[in-house]
């Protein structure tokens, strides 16, 4: 018998008079907000311009749950696309299932397309959202808890989190992996934030950090959690996801460091990039050398010359 532990919310819906607000959303929502709002400083800090961030996020978010929702449905479609289940229930994001990896992969395309737009190098940006990146994926973790979801083996330690009766799950104290996930993705944020100080990551690194240490806690994570999965050899295929990633993004910080070394001087270009302004803005200039003579001194153009010209003519034939 457990003398404390962690007890899950009776529902994962908080009613707001006749707007249902589910728990998972909330967490997910608070993440991005927290997310746009520390990578914004970080932005500036590194010399960009405020609001960017948030120009880049409005494609980089939408690309980001996509993402996320097509590898959880790919990876668990057994879940939606087996005998017995609705694949309708694929598209209802809202009761769970985003996978992060996923939604890194299709987020980074999102952001580069928000960046080409403003000509801003991708990598400068990943740097400054990594460890806001590590802090939403930290909030977003609890929505798992509202869903009751994603817990680890049964285990009578005082933290240990109740699960209730309910599909697919039978009631118990488990090993919260959600809070373990989300307390290691705080650690990552301060690594990555102290690294970034320390060493003055640039060209990616600081994302590549973060990439590499989240997979680091992940997969021992991953290993504990008992909810359905494909295993090959006997693991987890997000185990093996963690480890190859993993994998890559040590390999980039270390070859990026001897191709790249340092951090870049300008991540964002402080001119007008509208098509054509800067050259119509050229020739609108007027041509000061051409109303000058090789000695400097200014003489009237031709339409000067004509005038005086005519003027003095016209007070001839007036006298």
């Amino acid at each position: 018998m457990n003398l404390a532990s962690i007890p899950s919310p009776s529902t994962g819906v908080i009613e707001l008079g006749p707007i249902p607000l589910r728990g998972y959303a909330f967490c997910i929502i608070i993440g991005v907000f927290v997310a746009v709002w520390f990578g914004n400083k970080r932005w500036i800090a590194r010399g960009g311009k405020a609001g960017t961030v948030a120009d880049i996020a409005v494609w980089a978010v939408p690309f980001g749950l996509v993402g996320g929702r097509l590898y959880h449905v790919i990876t668990d479609y057994q879940l939606y696309f087996s005998e017995g289940e609705n694949w309708v229930d694929a598209f209802k994001i809202w009761e769970g299932g985003l996978g992060i990896w996923g939604a890194v992969a299709f987020g980074a395309v999102g952001a580069w397309i928000g960046c080409r737009r403003r000509g801003i190098p991708l990598p400068a940006w990943a740097d400054a959202m990594a460890p806001s990146l590590a802090i939403a994926q930290a909030i977003g973790r609890w929505g798992n808890w509202f869903n009751q979801e994603l817990y680890g083996k049964p285990t009578d330690l005082p933290w240990a989190v109740e699960i209730s009766e309910g599909p697919n799950r039978v009631a118990g104290t488990y090993h919260p992996t959600f809070l373990y996930e989300s307390l290691w993705c705080i650690g990552v944020a301060l690594l990555v934030i102290w690294a970034d100080r320390r060493f003055r990551l640039g060209h990616g690194r600081a994302f590549a950090l973060y990439v590499a240490a989240y997979c680091a806690g992940r997969g021992w994570i991953e290993y504990m959690r008992v909810d359905e999965a494909h295993h090959i050899l006997g693991l987890r295929l997000n185990v093996w996801t963690a480890i190859i990633v993993f994998v890559l993004a040590v390999v980039y910080i270390v070859v990026s460091a001897k191709l790249r070394p340092g951090r870049e001087e300008i991540v964002e270009p402080d001119r007008d990039t509208t098509p054509g302004k800067d050259a119509d803005a050229k020739d609108a200039e007027p041509d000061a050398d051409a109303e000058k003579d090789p000695l400097g001194k200014d003489e009237p153009g031709e339409s000067g010359k004509n005038l005086t010209a005519e003027s003095t003519e016209a007070a001839a034939e007036k006298g």
